[in-house]
């Protein structure tokens, strides 16, 4: 394997483990909301989200993206993400739990999933496509 696609794997491998961090958060904000509150499971699922994008947003900017990129203008175009993404995704599993009475975790994971694969190519090649490694610093000479 060359250099370039090694460098990209590994982007990918950081990125899903960010993601399963940030899942984690949204799993663990849902099951508290749904246990400890009268929320429906819709409304439990769009705060986790919430919680969950701004956590996988700053750990993959900076760490598994490395960009230097305006992060208001970044954060904005991942916001645009969202609003496409969140309303789809939150009616999605509306449907699945109240409609098609799926349990309300396969719900939230199909729509966790669906959101690993779409934003992962969204965030690499749109939101810093052209920012990647900018933000890698340089190594100082020895004194």
């Amino acid at each position: 394997m060359d250099q370039k696609k090694k460098k990209e794997v590994v982007r990918a491998i950081k990125f899903a483990l960010f993601s399963a961090s940030a899942g984690l958060i949204q799993a663990a904000t849902i099951y508290l909301l749904e246990t400890f509150s009268s929320l429906p499971s819709w409304a439990c699922y769009l705060i986790g989200l919430v919680l969950s994008v701004l956590w996988n947003f700053t750990l993959n900017r900076k760490f598994t993206f490395q960009s230097a990129a305006n992060v208001p203008v970044a954060m904005l175009k991942v916001a645009a993400f969202y609003v496409v993404f969140t309303p789809l995704s939150t009616w999605g599993v509306k449907y699945l739990t109240e409609t098609a009475h799926w349990l309300p975790l396969f719900a939230d994971a199909l729509a966790m999933v669906t959101n690993l694969v779409t934003e992962f190519l969204y965030q690499r090649f749109f939101v810093f496509g052209a920012s990647i490694d900018t933000a890698v610093k340089k190594k100082e000479p020895s004194e």
